[in-house]
């Protein structure tokens, strides 16, 4: 279906066709017309389906369709996102697909000063991007009014949950009216994301364009199991044999992606480190060299890495599996964009075995393990089980002290049972693969 066939204004086609597109997606094919008649809408949709513009589109025609000239501008649509990298993008959307519509805009989130975003909110806007932290300091601050909120938007509500945002949202929620439309986007249904809909949407449209809990299906993934502390050798080899040129690489603690990126530079692999300590300008200027080129590999965290919006995306590497199975679904996501075909690749030691098993049981299928030659697990090593995200080292090997990640898991979700232990030898059966083996 064409976007000319789904009723938007001549302003929004414009938008849309100097951005490049004449097609919609699956999701922006089912939500635009459901948002374009009032109705709450319950849709689950990966990263990569289209699916913020399947709201912006609709949103900014149902302002345009109620606009009143010479007014006093208050927000009049709220869209929530758990990071600061996806409200600047939801924002980018917004100014996008609106820049032939009157209306202005406004991005609100941490890590900055206040004071720029208070004086942007007296001038007046219509939409607000905010993360809800940010969002309730302008609300206690009463530097900004959202008692005329017609449509609010829970963007990657899923991630929210498990960022424990949910009683910042029930704040929020609060103070904006009953009467609205409301629309919940996740990745997943879990069952604490139909309760949370059932709480805040009324009587909602449900779409479901992707499987429930599955893996973008161009998505190649490989396992390459691997001693915990050869992870990093295995890694650089990899990047150097087969010549990647951009690989968005996920460690589950602030200090790995920091020393895996320093490690990686001594390797002579450009490398650069994104998480939540980092400043927003250090966050924002790794992410433009990377999407430049001028960096190879980006190392992140997985809160750090929601909203990042790479075209092309080759390869994603899980240098340590998530706590979370669901948030192994998030991380191959970002690659195999807009039909573009893409590589994930998990390097996994025995401590992350449950974990992987865990992964697997989600995605209902086995993931493809290969052995490389030369990278061969030491059978003397016994997994030590990963709690909140504290990994073992391997200290059954004389000398060996492991290099494990030590920090706790924002989610709190206990990962594995402190008395389960993993297959003593060396886990699920393997192939070995030749020495030029493709990662996908």
């Amino acid at each position: 279906m064409l976007f000319r066939d789904l009723s938007l204004s001549a302003e929004l086609l414009r938008a849309v066709e100097k951005q490049g597109y004449d097609e919609a997606t699956p999701i922006q094919q089912q939500a635009i017309p459901l948002i374009l008649e009032g109705k709450d809408v319950l849709a689950g949709a990966q990263t990569g389906t289209g699916k913020t513009a399947g709201f912006t589109l609709p949103v900014l025609q149902r302002l345009q369709e109620k606009h009143i000239q010479g007014h006093k501008r208050h927000p009049r649509v709220l869209v929530l996102t758990p990071t600061r990298e996806l409200a600047a993008q939801v924002h980018e959307s917004v100014r996008d697909y609106g820049q032939y519509l009157p209306f202005r805009s406004a991005v609100i989130f941490g890590g900055v000063s206040i004071n720029p975003q208070k004086q942007k909110l007296i001038k007046g806007v219509d939409i607000v991007v905010a993360t809800p932290g940010r969002l309730l300091d302008h609300v206690q601050q009463r530097s900004i009014d959202l008692s005329r909120i017609e449509i609010l938007i829970l963007d990657e509500a899923d991630r929210m949950l498990d960022m424990g945002f949910i009683r910042d949202i029930r704040k929020i929620l609060n103070v904006i009216p009953k009467q609205r439309q409301t629309l919940l986007f996740s990745a997943t249904f879990s069952r604490e994301i139909k309760t949370l809909a059932s709480e805040f949407l009324q009587q909602p449209s449900q779409i479901q364009v992707t499987p429930e809990n599955t893996a973008v299906e161009l998505v190649s993934q490989i396992v390459y199991p691997v001693d915990k502390r050869r992870k990093r050798e295995l890694l650089s080899h990899k990047i150097g044999e087969e010549a990647w040129q951009q690989v968005l690489v996920f460690t589950r603690t602030k200090h790995g992606a920091n020393k895996l990126a320093e490690q990686l530079g001594k390797d002579g692999i450009t490398s650069a480190a994104i998480h939540g300590n980092k400043s927003q300008g250090a966050r924002t200027k790794a992410l433009a060299s990377f999407k430049a080129g001028d960096v190879k590999v980006l190392v992140a965290t997985d809160i750090a890495a929601r909203g990042i919006d790479i075209d092309k995306l080759p390869h994603v590497v899980n240098f340590e599996l998530p706590n979370v199975p669901e948030d192994y679904v998030h991380r191959i996501g970002r690659t195999a964009r807009a039909g573009q075909e893409g590589h994930a690749v998990s390097l996994v030691c025995v401590d992350e075995l449950k974990l992987l098993r865990d992964i697997e049981k989600l995605l209902g299928k086995d993931i493809e393990k290969i052995n490389i030659p030369g990278y061969d697990i030491d059978p003397s090593i016994k997994a030590e089980p990963i709690v909140n995200g504290r990994g073992g080292g391997g200290r059954n090997k004389p000398g060996n002290r492991g290099n494990g990640a030590r920090g706790r898991g924002r989610t709190g979700s206990v990962a594995s049972k402190s008395g389960d232990r993993a297959n003593r030898n060396g886990g699920p059966r393997v192939r070995s693969s030749g020495g030029n083996q493709r990662a996908g």
